[in-house]
C-alpha cells in the first residue's frame, strides 16, 4: 500500500502556498477613508466593517445622488465578496455606518428605514436614535414622522448583518404641511377649523371655514368615509384624523349648545381650558346638548373632534333662549313598542300661552312638525301627553315649540329615544353544524360587541367589530365549536341596543 504520509504531503504543501498567497494579499490591502467624515449633497459615506459591531474597518462606499439620498443596498448577495474603497468584506457578520450632513427646511418629514438584520437612525450624530431596531430580524421597515426646524443635521444610519440575507434601505420625504397660525380664531359667528392627520392633532394639514356672520351652526361629514378631503393647503385622509375649530363670538343671555359627532367631540367657551360638552371617545354618531345661562361677553369657543375609523360627521348648533311663554317641567320621551313613543310633559306659569307644536328629527338638526296640542286653561300645573305612532328604527329627537297668543315661538330642550329597527339584524342558522354563523343587517350598525354565551351565563367567545350593511361571517373558535349544546349570541351596539339569538351547536 502507498504510504499515507506521501499522499497527504502534496495537499499540505498546496494549502500552505494558498494561505501564504492570501496572507500576502491581505497585507497589501489598505482601508481608505477616515471613518469620521460625513457625506454632503445627499451622498452618504458608508464606512464598512467586518464584524457586526464595527470591529475591523475595511473601507468606505458612497450612496445617494445629488438629488436623492435614498439607499437600497444588497451588498452583492448573501455570503459574497463585497468590494469597498479599500478592502473587500465577506457579507456575513459585517456592519456599516453611513454618515450624511444634510440641510432641511422648516417642515414635517417622514423617515423610513429597513434592514435585514439590525438598523438605527440618528439625526444628531448618533447621540440619540429616532429609529432603533438593533436586533436580528428578517427584512423589516420602520417609519417615523418628525417636525424639523430649518437647519443642518448630522444623519447617522447604522446597520449590521449577522447571517444569511442582507439588505438596508433609507428614504425621507417631506410631508405636506398647512400654513398659518393655528391659534387664530374666527370672528362674529365664523369658525376656522384646523385639520390634522392623526386622531390627536399630530400633523397639521390646513384649515376650512364654517358659519357666517348671521349663523354659526354647521353640519360637516368631511366628504366621504376614508377618502380625500381638501383644506386650504393639503388634503387629509378621512380616516384617523382630527379637527380643532375656533370662533371668538359675543354671546348675551342663555344659549342651548348642541354638538354631535362620530367619533369624539368636545366644546369649550374658554379657549379649551374647560369643556361644557365632553364626549371624547370612539362612538357612532350621537348628540349632546347643554344650556348655559347668563352669558355676557365675548367667548373663545373651541370645538374639537376626532375620527377613529368608519363614518365621520361633526355637527354644531347654538340656539339663543329667551323668556318662555310657559314653564315646562318633567319633559320626557318613552318607547312604548317598536314604532311608538310616548311624550309627556307638565307646565306651570302659563301667561298668554296658546299651544304646543310637537316636532321630531332623525338627525338632531332638522325638525319637522308632527302634531299641535292646544294649551289647557288655568295657571295651575297641567299635564300633557302625545304618542308618536310612526317611529322608524334608530334614534329620534323631539322638542316642543311653545307658541304664545301673539304668535311668538320658543323651544324646549331636546329629548332623544332609540328604537332597534325591526328585523334590522338577522342571525342564522339557529342550528349550527359548520362552525360559523351569519349576521345580516340591512343598515350599517357601527361598532358592536358580539358574545357567545352558554346557558349558565358564561361567555364562551367575544369579539368587537364594525358591522356594515349586508352579511358578515362569525367564525366560532375551536373551544366553543367543540362543545355542543344551546347557546345565545348577544350583540350590543354603542347605543346600548342589544340583539339576541338562541342557537344550538352540534
Amino acid at each position: 500500500m502507498y504510504p499515507f504520509y506521501k499522499l497527504i504531503k502534496p495537499v499540505l504543501f498546496a494549502l500552505t502556498i494558498l494561505l501564504s498567497t492570501a496572507n500576502m494579499f491581505a497585507q497589501s490591502c489598505t482601508p481608505q477613508g477616515d471613518e469620521h467624515t460625513s457625506g454632503t449633497n445627499n451622498v452618504w459615506i458608508g464606512y464598512v466593517y467586518q464584524g457586526k459591531n464595527f470591529n475591523n474597518y475595511k473601507g468606505y462606499v458612497n450612496y445617494g445622488t445629488i438629488t436623492n439620498p435614498s439607499i437600497d443596498e444588497g451588498f452583492g448577495g448573501n455570503q459574497a465578496t463585497y468590494i469597498t474603497n479599500g478592502c473587500s468584506i465577506y457579507t456575513d457578520t459585517f456592519s456599516v455606518r453611513f454618515k450624511l450632513t444634510k440641510t432641511f427646511a422648516d417642515s414635517n418629514y417622514s423617515f423610513t428605514v429597513g434592514a435585514d438584520d439590525g438598523f438605527r437612525l440618528s439625526l444628531d450624530g448618533g447621540a440619540t436614535w429616532l429609529i432603533n431596531r438593533w436586533n436580528d430580524q428578517g427584512y423589516t421597515t420602520e417609519q417615523r414622522s418628525v417636525a424639523l426646524t430649518a437647519g443642518t443635521y448630522n444623519l447617522v444610519l447604522e446597520f449590521y448583518e449577522n447571517f444569511g440575507a442582507n439588505r438596508v434601505t433609507f428614504d425621507v420625504v417631506g410631508i405636506c404641511t398647512g400654513s398659518g397660525n393655528t391659534a387664530t380664531y374666527g370672528a362674529s359667528n365664523n369658525w376656522i377649523g384646523y385639520l390634522y392627520q392623526g386622531n390627536n392633532f399630530e400633523q397639521y394639514r390646513g384649515f376650512i371655514n364654517k358659519g357666517n356672520g348671521a349663523n354659526m351652526n354647521f353640519d360637516e361629514n368631511f366628504g366621504t368615509t376614508n377618502g380625500a378631503f381638501a383644506t386650504s393647503n393639503c388634503s387629509i385622509t378621512t380616516e384617523n384624523f382630527s379637527a380643532r375649530f375656533r370662533s371668538r363670538t359675543t354671546l348675551t343671555g342663555s344659549y342651548q349648545f348642541t354638538v354631535g359627532g362620530d367619533d369624539g367631540y368636545r366644546l369649550s367657551l374658554d379657549g379649551g381650558a374647560t369643556w361644557i360638552i365632553n364626549e371624547w371617545q370612539a362612538q357612532s354618531y350621537k348628540v349632546t346638548s347643554r344650556t348655559i345661562s347668563n352669558l355676557n361677553g365675548t367667548y373663545d369657543m373651541v370645538l374639537e373632534y376626532y375620527e377613529n375609523g368608519g363614518d365621520n360627521r361633526l355637527s354644531f348648533a347654538a340656539t339663543q333662549l329667551t323668556l318662555l311663554p310657559v314653564t315646562i317641567t318633567d319633559w320626557s320621551a318613552r318607547v312604548i313598542n317598536t314604532n311608538q313613543v310616548a311624550l309627556n310633559w307638565k307646565t306651570a306659569d302659563a301667561v298668554n300661552f296658546d299651544h304646543f307644536v310637537v316636532q321630531k328629527s332623525t338627525d338632531a338638526q332638522n325638525f319637522r312638525d308632527i302634531a299641535q296640542v292646544t294649551a289647557k286653561t288655568g295657571n295651575q300645573v297641567q299635564s300633557y301627553t302625545y304618542t308618536d305612532q310612526n317611529v322608524q328604527g334608530g334614534k329620534t329627537w323631539y322638542r316642543l315649540a311653545m307658541v304664545d297668543k301673539d304668535g311668538s315661538k320658543r323651544y324646549s330642550t331636546i329629548v332623544v329615544v332609540s328604537i332597534q329597527q325591526a328585523d334590522a339584524i338577522r342571525i342564522y342558522p339557529t342550528i349550527v353544524e359548520s362552525k360559523q354563523v351569519f349576521i345580516e343587517s340591512n343598515k350599517r350598525m357601527g361598532r358592536v360587541m358580539i358574545e357567545l354565551v352558554d346557558m349558565n351565563g358564561r361567555i364562551a367567545q367575544s369579539e368587537q367589530r364594525t358591522l356594515s350593511a349586508g352579511r358578515q361571517t362569525l367564525g366560532l373558535n375551536a373551544a366553543a365549536a367543540q362543545k355542543a349544546g344551546a347557546y345565545m349570541i348577544r350583540m350590543t351596539g354603542d347605543d346600548g341596543v342589544v340583539t339576541k339569538q338562541s342557537i344550538i351547536i352540534r
